[in-house]
């Protein structure tokens, strides 16, 4: 019969403090899969994932109907810091039997924990990353990125604000790899669709939480869009103090590239209505979406769940239907194997749909783009998003030839 178990580990513990995990019997180990849940526990990232990321794998978990195996699940706060994140990677995988890792939010911890899984050949799921560099040149043969990424956004999000006449751009820019990637990204189609990049601004990431001297930057700068590169709390904060200088009303528009349910909830119908964002799940999306929400939701104390919490869900049940077709030994024996099992299989569940996922690790879903209601439209907390356009699964992310990944062949 098939067992579970959480052990959260304590948040904001260094790796190196990271308490032992129990030792398991020569013939427990080799019938147990482990897996990791890496995210941010107490940072600007965590209402996106942090401890809802958790309760959705561990909700796959239950919900898992194949036996004979058991299934533990983790989690441990890499506080936004690739060393610290690089480090539980290694101890989880070297000494602490973690078959697969999952999350992982920070485009830089990211990039860092999948060079160990690499290194280590065990399985990693991206999930919270944006970086589309994680299916690009950085592409490994362990890695899956679950359900966005840089280039969608940028051609969803970016993509309709400037056919909506947004066509002259400053990017207000987290300071690392992900929020160089959306710059990157979204500025090459704004300059695809003849619009004008008049600037940026980079800040220190995670240690910035007031932005007015990068909001009078972009002021000053005459663009029509203000691209916010950032997430979580930092696009939160962001768009508060740009209402508090009025710069919508003196007709700047705010273009959110990555927001999250999470975010316009903390935020509020009245100074988030009209933004423009993307996403690829909202709960009440279909009759699928509002039943895997259904379930979730006595896990998630009160809180709805996003496309990155959610993804969590989606990509255990995914990895554990690979587990059980190929056997755990096999599985535990080598990621590479049980992530080619994962591509070789279509993806099907009530939170994405069906899908596939690419040979560069790509798992494509459609792009939903969403208006933020008014107050006035909204039936109640979490209604918060009408369906205005809907980028296609096979075209919503970059051409597979595109990315420079070399898992590709020509």
């Amino acid at each position: 019969m098939r067992t579970t178990r959480r052990q959260m580990l304590a948040a904001g513990a260094g790796f190196g403090l990271m308490p032992m995990l129990p030792r398991l019997s020569r013939a427990q180990a080799a019938n147990t899969i482990r897996i990791g849940v890496l995210n941010d526990q107490s940072g600007p990232y965590r209402d996106i994932s942090g401890p809802y990321g958790v309760a959705c794998t561990q909700m796959a978990v239950d919900e898992f109907a194949a036996g004979g195996f058991r299934v533990e699940v983790i989690s441990a706060d890499h506080q936004n810091k690739p060393d610290v994140g690089a480090g539980i990677a290694r101890q989880w995988y070297d000494r602490d039997g973690v078959d697969l890792i999952i999350d992982v939010p920070t485009s830089s911890v990211g990039l860092a924990v999948n060079q160990v899984a690499r290194e280590k050949n065990k399985a990693y799921i991206n999930t919270g990353a944006a970086t589309s560099d994680l299916t690009g040149v950085q592409c490994t043969p362990v890695t899956i990125s679950w359900m966005y990424d840089t280039y969608m956004l940028a051609k969803s999000t970016g993509g309709a604000m400037v056919k909506a006449g947004g066509d002259s751009w400053f990017f207000i820019t987290a300071d690392y790899a992900f929020g160089h990637a959306l710059e990157r990204d979204t500025g090459t189609f704004v300059k695809a669709n003849g619009g004008r990049v008049l600037g940026s601004v980079r800040y220190p990431f995670p240690s910035t939480a007031d932005f007015s001297s990068f909001l009078l930057q972009a002021q000053s700068s005459g663009a029509k869009v203000i691209g916010l590169a950032n997430a979580g709390a930092d696009t939160v904060n962001s768009i508060k103090q740009a209402a508090e200088f009025g710069l919508t009303q003196q007709g700047f528009r705010l273009a959110a590239l990555l927001m999250f349910l999470s975010d316009v909830h903390a935020l509020g119908l009245k100074a988030a209505q009209g933004l423009v964002l993307t996403e690829s799940f909202y709960w009440d999306l279909n009759d699928r979406t509002r039943a895997v929400t259904r379930r979730a939701l006595p896990r998630l104390k009160g809180t709805y769940p996003n496309m990155a919490s959610i993804a969590n869900y989606s990509a255990v049940l995914h990895y554990l239907k690979a587990v059980t077709d190929m056997g755990v030994p096999a599985a535990k024996a080598s990621g590479v194997d049980v992530v080619n099992r994962m591509k070789a299989m279509p993806t099907d569940d009530d939170a994405f749909g069906p899908g596939r996922i690419r040979e560069d690790g790509r798992k494509l879903c459609p792009a939903y783009l969403f208006e933020v209601k008014k107050p006035s439209e909204s039936s109640g907390p979490w209604d918060y998003y009408k369906l205005v356009g809907t980028t296609p699964i096979d075209e919503a992310f970059r051409p597979l030839d595109k990315g420079g990944c070399p898992l590709v062949r020509a």
